[in-house]
Parts: C-alpha cells; sequence; structure tokens
C-alpha cells in the first residue's frame, strides 16, 4: 500500500486554484474583489484573446505595502481576518487568502503597488508559484495587476477553455455584477484595445441597468423600499410583462456583494405567481443590507453562496414586499402598435428592437407605494358575488344550462381552452353590442374575446382568462371562509392510473379532501372518485381527477401544501371557466364584464397570460392619423 506522503507547494496550489480560478472570468472577478475591498473608486480593465492571454487591473485603491508583496502570493495571508471570530462577521468581499496564490501558481503574474503615503512603490513577479524578489518600481498610487498566459503550466485546463466570445461573455457578466453593485464606482472594460464599457462613478443604478440591459428593461421598473427587523430590501422589480426565459436577469446583492440562494430566488418567483406563464422567470435587481453577524459567507470558495440566520423570515420578507408592491400596480397589457409614420412597414412588423407581438405594460408613476406587510399567504379576495363556472351568470337573470356540444377540456392550463371549430349559433347576435353593468359597450368577437368601450379606449379581453381568474379567486375565497361545498356522489366515478400515480394521488388525499375532491383506492391503480366541489357544477369528476394527477406525476419534488393548493384550485378554475369557442349572451357578457373589477390581480389569469389588452384611445387616433 502507497505511504501517505506531504504535497509538494505547486501541487497545492494547483489544487486550489481548480476551486477558485474556473475560466478568466473567475480571475477578474477576484482581482476586482480585491481592488474594492483595498477601497478603490475606479476600475480600468483590459483583456486580451478573452482573458487566456492578458488580464490587466489597475485600481486607484490604497495599494500593497512593499514588504507585502511577495506575502501576498502565499496561501491564506490575507489583511482582512485576524481571528476566527472575524470569521462570524465578515465585511470585505474576499478574506481566505487564496486569490493571488491560486492565480500566481496557474500564470505568470505582475504585480505592481504604491500606498498614497509612500515615495515609490515596489514589484514582484509571480512565475508559476515562484516569487521573484521585490524591486522598486515608480507609478501612481494604488495597483496594477498583470495576469498572462493563464493556465499556461497546466495545459488540459486551457483546452477547455471556450472561444474568446464566449470567454469575454463571461468577463462581461462578472464587470455587469460588480457595477450594478457598486453604484459609485467608475468602471472601464477594454478587450483586444476596444472600448467594451465605460460607466462613470455619477451614473446611478437605472442608468446601469439601462446601459447592460436597454431601454426596454429599464423603463419597466418598480422601486421597492422595505425594511424589517435588522433587514432592508431596496432595489428594483420589472414588470411581469418583462419576463425572461431563464433566471439570469435575478440579481440579488447582499451587503455589496452578488449571491445566488435558491430560497430568495423561489420567493421572487412566488411573489410573481399567477402574473407569468409556467417556465417563465421575473427581471429583478434587488439590494439586502443587513449585519454581517447575521449572514454565513464561508461556504464555498467562490463566495457566492450564503446562509441566512433565519432564511425563512427573509422568505416572507421578500415575498410580502414584491407582492404587494406589484398589487399597487396597474399591470393590465396596453397594445401599441407600431406607428403610423414608420410609413412601408409591412403589417405585423414590429420596429427594430422590439419583439413582434409582445406588448408591454406602461409603468405607472403616478401611484404610492402601499403598506409592504398588508397581506400575509393567501390575497384577500373580495366578498362580492362572482360567477359561476362553465356559466357566466348575468346579474339579475338565471344561469344559461351547460352546453353539451362544448369540446372536453384537454389536461393542463394553456390547452384546456382549446377552441371550438362550430360556427356561432348566430351570427348577428355575435356582434351585436350589450352593455356592462358601468354602462359601457360591449361585444364578443369569434366567441373568444369581448371588446369593451372604456374611458382611455377599447379593451379586448379574452373570456376564457378572466372567467378564469374570478374563478380561482373565489375558489380561494371559499375555502378561506370554510365555506367550500363537497357534492357527494351516488355512485363514485372510477378513474383507471399507473400503480406511480394512484400512489402520489392518494399521498395527497387529504390536501384535496380540503378542496371537496375525495377519493379512495380500490386497487390495482383504479381510484374512486366520491366527492368534488359543488363549484364545479357539471365538469366531469375523472377529468378534474386527471388533471390533478398529471400535475403531481409531472412535480419533480413534492410541492409545499400551499403551493399543492394553489395549483389545484387554479386548475380546476381553468376548466371551470367558459372557453375560447363558447357563445354567450348579451346578458352573460354584461356580467363578465362588469365583474372584472371585482377580482384581484384581473390583469392575468392564474397561470400568467393576460386576460385583457388596452388599446388606448391615443393609439387610435395616431393609427388614424387624427394626431
Amino acid at each position: 500500500m502507497a505511504r501517505i506522503r506531504q504535497l509538494p507547494t505547486s501541487v497545492i496550489t494547483k489544487i486550489a486554484a481548480g476551486e477558485v480560478i474556473e475560466r478568466p472570468a473567475s480571475v477578474v472577478k477576484e482581482l476586482l474583489e480585491n481592488s474594492l475591498d483595498a477601497g478603490a473608486t475606479r476600475l480600468d480593465i483590459d483583456v486580451e484573446n478573452g482573458g487566456a492571454e492578458l488580464i490587466r487591473v489597475v485600481d486607484n485603491g490604497g495599494g500593497i505595502h512593499a514588504d507585502d508583496l511577495a506575502l501576498a502570493f502565499s496561501n491564506h495571508a490575507t489583511s482582512k481576518l485576524e481571528s476566527a471570530d472575524d470569521l462570524f462577521a465578515v465585511h470585505t468581499l474576499g478574506f481566505r487568502g487564496e486569490a493571488l496564490a491560486s492565480i500566481g501558481g496557474v500564470s505568470q503574474v505582475t504585480l505592481q503597488a504604491r500606498p498614497a503615503d509612500a515615495a515609490v512603490g515596489a514589484e514582484v513577479a509571480c512565475h508559476g508559484g515562484v516569487v521573484s524578489p521585490a524591486k522598486v518600481w515608480n507609478g501612481a498610487a494604488g495597483t496594477r495587476i498583470e495576469v498572462r498566459h493563464l493556465f499556461f503550466n497546466t495545459p488540459v485546463r486551457r483546452k477547455f477553455l471556450r472561444t474568446a466570445a464566449t470567454e469575454m461573455g463571461h468577463i462581461c457578466e462578472v464587470c455587469t455584477r460588480i457595477a450594478l453593485a457598486r453604484p459609485g464606482l467608475h468602471l472601464t472594460l477594454n478587450h483586444n484595445g476596444k472600448s467594451v464599457y465605460e460607466i462613470t462613478a455619477a451614473a446611478s443604478l437605472l442608468d446601469r441597468i439601462r446601459l447592460f440591459f436597454g431601454k426596454d428593461v429599464s423603463d419597466k421598473l418598480y422601486p421597492i423600499d422595505a425594511t424589517q427587523g435588522p433587514a432592508h430590501l431596496y432595489g428594483f422589480i420589472a414588470d411581469p410583462a418583462c419576463d425572461r426565459g431563464t433566471p439570469k436577469m435575478q440579481y440579488l446583492f447582499l451587503n455589496g456583494r452578488w449571491i445566488r440562494d435558491r430560497s430568495l430566488g423561489h420567493a421572487v418567483q412566488e411573489a410573481f405567481r399567477g402574473l407569468l406563464m409556467t417556465g417563465r422567470y421575473a427581471v429583478a435587481f434587488l439590494y439586502l443590507d443587513m449585519p454581517a453577524d447575521h449572514v454565513d459567507v464561508n461556504v464555498h470558495p467562490t463566495k457566492a453562496e450564503v446562509r441566512f440566520r433565519d432564511s425563512g423570515a427573509l422568505f416572507s420578507f421578500f415575498l410580502a414586499t414584491i407582492r404587494n408592491r406589484l398589487s399597487a400596480e396597474n399591470l393590465t397589457a396596453r397594445l401599441r402598435p407600431p406607428s403610423p409614420a414608420l410609413g412601408g412597414m409591412p403589417q405585423g412588423v414590429a420596429p427594430q428592437g422590439v419583439a413582434q407581438g409582445a406588448p408591454w405594460l406602461t409603468p405607472r408613476q403616478d401611484q404610492a407605494t402601499p403598506s409592504l406587510f398588508g397581506q400575509t399567504g393567501f390575497p384577500t379576495f373580495t366578498k362580492n358575488p362572482l360567477p359561476e363556472p362553465r356559466r357566466v351568470e348575468p346579474q339579475g337573470g338565471a344561469p344559461r344550462g351547460p352546453d353539451t356540444t362544448t369540446p372536453p377540456p384537454v389536461n393542463g392550463h394553456a390547452g384546456s381552452e382549446a377552441a371550438s371549430t362550430k360556427p356561432p349559433a348566430n351570427a348577428a347576435s355575435e356582434a351585436a353590442a350589450t352593455f356592462g353593468s358601468n354602462g359601457s359597450k360591449a361585444i364578443q368577437l369569434h366567441n373568444a374575446y369581448l371588446v369593451l368601450e372604456t374611458p382611455e379606449g377599447m379593451l379586448v379581453i379574452d373570456q376564457h382568462a378572466l372567467h378564469e381568474r374570478i374563478l380561482f379567486e373565489q375558489f380561494k375565497e371559499r375555502f378561506r371562509a370554510g365555506t367550500l361545498e363537497a357534492q357527494r356522489l351516488l355512485i363514485p366515478e372510477p378513474v383507471e392510473l399507473t400503480a406511480d400515480q394512484a400512489a402520489k394521488t392518494l399521498e395527497q388525499r387529504e390536501a384535496l379532501a380540503e378542496l371537496g375532491l375525495s377519493v379512495d383506492d380500490f386497487g390495482n391503480g383504479t381510484l374512486l372518485v366520491t366527492s368534488y366541489p359543488a363549484i364545479l357544477g357539471k365538469t366531469p369528476p375523472g377529468e378534474i381527477l386527471k388533471s390533478v394527477v398529471d400535475y403531481l406525476t409531472a412535480q419533480e419534488r413534492l410541492p409545499t401544501r400551499e403551493h399543492l393548493l394553489n395549483e389545484l384550485m387554479s386548475l380546476m378554475a381553468c376548466h371551470a371557466a367558459v372557453r375560447s369557442g363558447d357563445p354567450l349572451t348579451p346578458e352573460e357578457i354584461a356580467a363578465l364584464s362588469g365583474q372584472r373589477h371585482l377580482a384581484q390581480d384581473a390583469h392575468h389569469c392564474p397561470h400568467g397570460r393576460p386576460t385583457a389588452l388596452l388599446f388606448t384611445r391615443h393609439e387610435l387616433d395616431r393609427q388614424f392619423r387624427r394626431v
């Protein structure tokens, strides 16, 4: 058996570099954090060949004493810690003392520095972990470090580097995080002699967001500012219409440090639940300030992951703050077609830089920030009566019976409103004008959309999405009040499932029973539906259970009780709502449009689709060239 032996310093350095230095962007991150810890207010970064050949960082910070330059390349040598107790109250970005040692072990580094109170500075070189003697350097106060030929002595690591453009993209992301974390910082970035970014110290946070992400993002931001105990949360959240396909534009900063935190990211998504479609992510730039002894940053060498003393309280704080801020805004989508001044632009073609067919929301600046802790858990809903499912109950009239020719719903929220191909029963009555409860004109088009006259212009409503939102809130209101009635079946309805599906469904039997959907095990994968919510009317109980089963089996992990109940209620509301293709009587149109204002978050259905588009009077006048 091989004997235990001490590894040489060169091997230890390369092992440490594998944890800290993943790519050129990792070098840039460590160097910039060292500069900021030294009090730098200006950073100049020069990169060649995506950082593989050269990374140069020049700062105006406090510099390094000549006697400490060689020590800076030693493992676990740092000026930021003195005792073990300091680990539990870290106020700096770096503290491990590993970065320069790791960088010097896999590259050729030249470090030049001069403290402001020194007449001259000093310079040392570190090639592959070997440090040269210090010599005099006549330069400006601060620190200048050059990293050349990264991974020159570890060719296997160098082969894993991507193209220069890809590596430069990662470096730009590091600079973006640093620039957003420190709004008063002057930062320049050059690649192969060409300027990439130049952000002045006077640039505000909004200016920086506009520079990095464009006007389409910066113009759709809502400011937030809230305090709970020692925690202070501020920054911006974007309008739901500004969603993205990945969570990469959710920036979270803790005490000036960019971090990743799964719990807080989940809180952001939960706050936007019902405003975003499945697979879409909110855009947010959030800053959290709290005492250093309330958080542990000594989790991973990259320092991107942290542990909070009370993560549950922070989750609730994030959720309540963001949710209440969103509830203060009018999120009804405003449709803005191309300007007539664009002349020969083909119909349906959007101007350059604007997504075709993607209406965006106009932020309103005239509303004050609401009380940040006015609600917890489920939102509070109105006590006014809401329309029953399957048919819209006209005000003062009896509900119409179910349409037996309506096609069965499709499992899943988006497909369950599959349009009927049957022609309208009366084409003339389809376009006949009716009136809402407030006297506004309203008509139904294509048995799918309601067009209303409003003081602002013209509102086009998706009848299924709006009715789904109203029913969803009715489910919640009755559930909160404990009045969600269940209808017992005289003859239980059998539903055949696979053994796995049946097992997962039976695990959630109690949660289903709370919603009035009771199931029993009949054996061999067959479940018996013994009762279902009375609010569903004549919707087949078996279809509802199959939709629930599809949702449960699609989850990688067991959802929380609140999340499960929320999803089940949204599924039931989707199946019970009127569908695209269902003709409505004038009384039903008036009932649905007249009760829109009773629903909270009426601008989106529970699955995140917009329920209405507003075509303003001004836009109408522009299209007809009246203005």
